[in-house]
């Protein structure tokens, strides 16, 4: 088949050249390329210092640590003001108890946190027990403002606190006894 197209071809060449091309054609062509190569310069790669890089990444490691100090200080401002608030509304000697029972557990934590990088699993159950208290404590703050007894709810986060209170002072007298016994134990191998 491609020797019969191909014959063909032969046969009817002059057909084929009927339209022939404008001799200037070829040359305005390649007129265009010229310009077109000479229009589109070579563009340098960019590189950057290791300096550079490094004024950059300390840049946006300060700019997001301020974001986030700014971003935790909303954060906790928003969620303690509108309790104490109502507190103090409610009945100014409960404010201050629970504001002083608050700062407790807090400290206690904070406490049973340092001690506990001895036994990590001792510590996990802990703070297991301590969760569960600390979620009725945040489900009682939620419910004070809409609660028609604030009062009593007030004096129910109170005891919370103080129950809470009670039990991380438990909680580090189990662990002081523990770091104790172990100390003797030491001790005692030591001796041997």
């Amino acid at each position: 088949m491609s020797k019969r197209l191909e014959n063909f071809i032969k046969n009817n060449k002059q057909e084929f050249d009927e339209l022939e091309p404008d001799f200037d054609l070829w040359n305005k062509i390649e007129q265009g390329l010229n310009v077109k190569e000479a229009a589109i310069p070579k563009r340098e790669a960019k590189t950057f210092t290791l300096g550079f890089v490094l004024r950059v990444a300390a840049i946006v490691f300060v700019v997001m640590t301020i974001g986030f100090v700014f971003y935790v200080k909303n954060q906790n401002s928003g969620k303690a003001t509108p309790t104490t608030e109502i507190a103090k509304a409610i009945n100014p000697e409960y404010a201050q108890q629970q504001q002083h029972y608050a700062s407790l557990v807090a400290n206690k934590r904070s406490e049973l946190k340092t001690l506990a990088k001895a036994d990590p699993e001792l510590y996990k159950e802990f703070s297991g027990e301590i969760a569960k208290m600390d979620s009725t404590y945040k489900k009682l703050n939620n419910d004070l403002a809409t609660s028609p007894n604030q009062e009593s709810v007030l004096r129910a986060m109170i005891r919370n606190l103080q129950i809470q209170t009670e039990v991380l002072n438990q909680q580090l007298q189990v662990i002081e006894q523990f770091n104790q016994m172990k100390k003797e134990q030491q001790n005692e191998i030591k001796n041997i």
